[in-house]
């Protein structure tokens, strides 16, 4: 065989660090951007935030290698004398008396500069200059957090009980466990069988002190806490009713109701409850309401649920004036930070070319690109609003029914970007509507065929079954069948199997479980 070279020409997509970076950047939530912003000033030396009052337009690269102005300089050094005489104050009040210092004065001696409240809008951590006032600015997380659990709810009233040491031990080992809805899901011979292990006796006396300690946890409050099953639960707060009104004869059938198997109370069969009650049918749905108002969660008020706040990326506006609607698209302010190289450090690595000057030219490098890649970010995340803006007008003027079908493919092909592109701009951005805050993504959807050979977006199609099913009769409620038929009245064809897909979808009952008593 000849041996001989051979010149090929050929492309090929290179991911640079500054391109994954764009990418990962891409993607990121608010909040994770947001870490990912202070992350970077900690790391770079040469990165900092813009504190001037400059507009937005200015944010990024423009402002890359724009001069210190002098009064900079001197609010710099002001700062930094303030700080040292700070730190002289506390060091001579530390010998008098004992003074709760904050972290960002302790360390290295300097005094970490927060990023201001504005810059950051409600990711941006609180203030620590005003001490005195920390009280009053809690952050609501912080207040819903320090709400009372369950379980010390419950040993608290257990310490008013006159108990032996060791059936208060047996009431405690109950309260830590019950689960976060008040139940006790555990029976109480495997509680006892894993306590007491291989030895038969114990596990028979744990047992019987847990069976007398249950009975002193089902009295506490919250109503029903202790039960092992729905109908358990239910029992206990219809009898704490017949003990304040023991001639409440509808509470009497619905006691009786709790103990006949709970599908049957699930279907509402009326008729199968009248039977096994012995009671009329007035009083068997009269006490499926009573039932119905009773809390088959006791312990829901105690669990700390933490609340997600929603900032939106893009913030749209409805123009006054004009026949036409016309909307405004804009960034939101206050999610985009303010970030420029510091010039102080970057003049002073020009000027010095020694030893390791390369290492800094490089992080002075990546600052550059960390600004570029953010300002590309919130460019592309605006362009793609517009588009999306454009393209379902129709839906800031009359809401989700006149939701048109949309793809990734559409808007990319606008744009001239890739659909895995407008994939990481739509996911975990927000859009603040006269209508709501929607994700990126809500305006996005398939089509179903209509009449006239147009498509209908698959969220007009959900919005269409809401509104039916409110519209509806409470005693004679739609089935999937007759909402189909509907459908195909407005010139959509949605199937049934569609239908029950997008009903569940928006968590509606099925028609025997909307039926009115």
């Amino acid at each position: 065989m000849k041996q001989g070279l051979s010149l090929r020409v050929s492309q090929h997509l290179a991911l640079t660090p500054q391109l994954q970076q764009s990418i990962r950047l891409l993607q990121l939530s608010t909040l994770e951007l947001s870490q990912e912003v202070e992350q970077m000033l900690d790391d770079n030396p040469f990165l900092e935030l813009n504190a001037e009052e400059a507009p937005r337009e200015e944010f990024g690269l423009p402002q890359v290698d724009t001069p210190v102005r002098r009064d900079d300089l001197e609010a710099e050094s002001a700062s930094s004398s303030i700080a040292s005489n700070d730190q002289a104050t506390l060091a001579s009040d530390q010998n008098e008396s004992e003074v709760a210092v904050p972290e960002s004065w302790e360390g290295d001696g300097t005094t970490e500069v927060l990023p201001d409240d504005s810059e950051w809008g409600g990711d941006a951590p609180a203030r620590k200059n005003n001490l005195g006032d920390e009280d009053e600015r809690a952050d609501a997380s912080e207040l819903a957090r320090s709400q009372e659990s369950l379980t010390t709810f419950l040993h608290r009233q257990a310490l008013a009980l006159r108990l032996s040491e060791v059936d208060r031990a047996a009431l405690r080992f109950l309260i830590e466990s019950l689960n976060d809805d008040g139940y006790l899901e555990d029976s109480l011979a495997s509680l006892a069988a894993g306590l007491a292990g291989d030895d038969l006796e114990q596990a028979e006396e744990l047992e019987h002190r847990f069976s007398m300690a249950l009975g002193l946890l089902q009295s506490l409050e919250p109503t029903g806490v202790g039960a092992r099953h729905l109908g358990e639960c239910l029992s206990l707060q219809l009898k704490a009713r017949l003990a304040d009104s023991p001639g409440d004869a509808i509470a009497a059938t619905a006691l009786r109701i709790c103990a006949q198997p709970m599908e049957l109370l699930a279907r509402r069969d009326i008729k199968r409850l009248m039977q096994l009650c012995g009671d009329t049918e007035a009083d068997v749905r009269a006490a499926i309401g009573l039932i119905g108002r009773l809390e088959p969660k006791p312990g829901r008020r105690f669990v700390d649920v933490e609340r997600n706040i929603i900032i939106p990326d893009v913030i749209v506006t409805r123009l006054s004036g004009g026949g036409q609607p016309r909307f405004s698209v804009r960034l939101n302010a206050d999610v985009m930070p303010r970030l420029r190289v510091h010039d102080i450090y970057a003049n002073a690595l020009r000027q010095h070319k020694g030893e390791g000057s390369q290492a800094l030219q490089q992080r002075l490098q990546e600052a550059r690109w960390f600004i570029k890649n953010i300002q590309q970010r919130f460019d592309t995340i605006l362009r793609v609003s517009n588009a999306i803006v454009e393209r379902q007008k129709s839906f800031f003027v009359h809401g989700e029914l006149a939701m048109r079908p949309l793809v990734l493919r559409e808007i990319a092909d606008e744009l001239g970007l890739h659909e895995s592109t407008i994939s990481r701009v739509t996911t975990a951005k927000y859009m603040a509507t006269p209508f709501g805050t929607f994700e990126l993504k809500y305006f996005f959807g398939s089509g179903l065929g209509t009449e006239t050979g147009g498509n209908a977006s698959s969220t007009a199609v959900r919005a269409l079954i809401k509104q039916f099913v409110a519209s509806e009769s409470p005693k004679k409620p739609l089935s999937d069948n007759q909402i189909s038929d509907m459908l195909k009245e407005q010139g959509i064809e949605c199937a049934r199997r569609t239908v029950a897909k997008y009903r569940d979808a928006l968590k509606i009952a099925p028609a025997n479980l909307r039926k009115a008593l």
